[in-house]
């Protein structure tokens, strides 16, 4: 697989170094000089220095051969119009844009964007599940005011000692993060539950109550 990420601020350097730890190919694009400096000499991928905007940028990262376009940048009118470019190329299977500012969401959906985070998520981890694990994508709906992230302290005596994973994803919430040591941690095979454990839950609108009396009651 081969992602093209545009922006190389905090949520991109994140989502890029995620993604090639599980050994997908990445490209950052990072228009700020500085930046793309400093971040080529801490990433173990191809940084471009240039405005993402501009096509001869895009070809440069070879899009033509990219399977996903991320346009993470802070700025909601680049990641628009980059994503709008991207849509040109048919080899493109998933485009997913950053919306900074929620009333802009509809601007996005209107030109066909359909997959879109808010900065409100902990964005990197989300885009990473919508592309490495697409079946759990498919159940929630990002960016589109139906879903709320919680962060509940777990109270639940059942859930003591039992796999986070036994119980997430379900089709109407997602165990996205647990905190121990006040570290934030994505879960694994052995990542358990505990009294008073921190965890952040992506649910659909319609089950926070039935959410959070469930892990915290």
């Amino acid at each position: 697989m081969y992602v093209i990420i545009v922006g190389a601020g905090r949520v991109g350097q994140n989502l890029a170094n995620s993604l090639i730890r599980q050994g997908i190919t990445v490209t950052l694009i990072e228009d700020n000089e500085v930046k793309s400096s400093e971040v080529a000499n801490e990433i173990n991928a191809m940084v471009i220095k240039g405005d993402a905007t501009n096509i001869k940028i895009l070809e440069e990262a070879d899009i033509s051969e990219a399977d996903v376009f991320i346009a993470a940048t802070g700025h909601d009118e680049v990641n628009l119009l980059t994503s709008v470019l991207a849509q040109k190329y048919e080899n493109i299977k998933k485009i997913i844009a950053r919306v900074n500012e929620l009333e802009h969401v509809e601007a996005f959906n209107r030109v066909g964007i359909k997959i879109t985070v808010s900065p409100e998520s902990t964005v990197a981890t989300y885009l990473e599940r919508i592309i490495t694990r697409p079946k759990i994508a498919d159940l929630i709906v990002l960016g589109r005011g139906t879903t709320e992230l919680l962060d509940i302290k777990i109270e639940n005596k059942k859930l003591f000692g039992k796999r986070v994973l036994d119980y997430s994803p379900t089709e109407n919430y997602m165990v996205c993060a647990v905190y121990e040591d006040n570290e934030l941690i994505i879960p694994q095979e052995d990542t358990l539950f505990y009294k008073d454990q921190r965890i952040s839950v992506l649910t659909k609108s319609d089950y926070v109550d039935e959410v959070t009396n469930f892990f915290a009651s």
